[in-house]
């Protein structure tokens, strides 16, 4: 540790689904003791209170529709930093390899000649609907989920929609923005309008909340109740388990503070 502690070294960490204590042990143990935290905008403030008391905060937030930080200037961060014989913990929500640019970031410290470790963290494509009461696989309804990216390309043709619509339960992110289109299109591509699917927004968090219904549906459903992002598409039989499995929604406090409220300065 000493040798990595002088060159520096990047840790991309994985805060989680949005529940800090979500995050794992070792995921922990590295944020206690890092330098510099790089952080984005769905990272839980009270992950941000464990680092140490004089380590760097620097917030990279990127925010639906563009880029606060342009992914270029955020590997730089991490490189020079690094560089100046630091740990650095790049916190990053969910998983750093599930549609977080994790590999991006590593191989740009790879080519620049920094030490670095991945720490997988608890992805969102699994526990936001295991909160909402859904699990993505079930010995009767499901026995393959698929994970799926909403954001922006949603409706590209190298996306086999045909074989998607074909796998018991699909599970989109970062697809609220695009919810009709993305539902229209599974239905083009075979799937049954009446097929049960629920949007999660918050998930995992004291925010958190659901709507359900069908396929054909849930875009409208979803509008209605103003959802906003993180929110989580889960279409497939799975979701009909959601009537006697929910759990989180019904136990938590009634009232909570929005995320603008909590969420810490960017």
């Amino acid at each position: 540790m000493d040798e990595l502690r002088r060159k520096g070294i990047v840790y991309l960490v994985g805060a989680g689904p949005g529940d800090p204590k979500l995050i794992t042990v070792k995921g922990l143990e590295v944020l206690r003791r890092a330098d510099v935290v790089v952080y984005d905008r769905l990272v839980d403030p009270a992950l941000l209170e464990e680092a140490p008391p004089w380590a760097e905060r620097v917030c990279v937030a990127k925010h639906p529709g563009g880029h606060s930080v342009p992914q270029d200037q955020i590997n730089a961060i991490l490189i020079e930093r690094a560089r100046a014989a630091l740990v650095v913990v790049r916190l990053k929500g969910g998983d750093p390899f599930v549609f977080g640019r994790g590999g991006e970031e590593c191989e740009a410290l790879q080519v620049a000649g920094v030490e670095f470790e991945v720490v997988p963290g608890v992805t969102s494509a699994i526990a936001v609907p295991a909160y909402a009461g859904v699990p993505v696989t079930h010995r009767r309804y499901a026995s393959a989920f698929a994970v799926v990216s909403g954001h922006r390309g949603i409706a590209a043709s190298e996306l086999d929609w045909e074989a998607l619509a074909r796998i018991p339960t699909l599970v989109i992110l970062m697809g609220l923005l695009r919810l009709p289109q993305i539902t229209q299109r599974l239905i083009r591509a075979g799937l049954h309008p009446l097929t049960p699917a629920a949007v999660i927004a918050d998930g995992t968090t004291a925010r958190q909340r659901t709507v359900q219904g069908t396929l054909s549906t849930v875009a409208e459903l979803a509008q209605e109740a103003h959802l906003q992002p993180p929110a989580t598409l889960i279409v497939g039989q799975v979701v009909e388990l959601r009537a006697t499995l929910e759990w989180h929604e019904r136990t938590r406090p009634k009232q909570c503070p929005s995320f603008a409220e909590k969420s810490h300065a960017c």
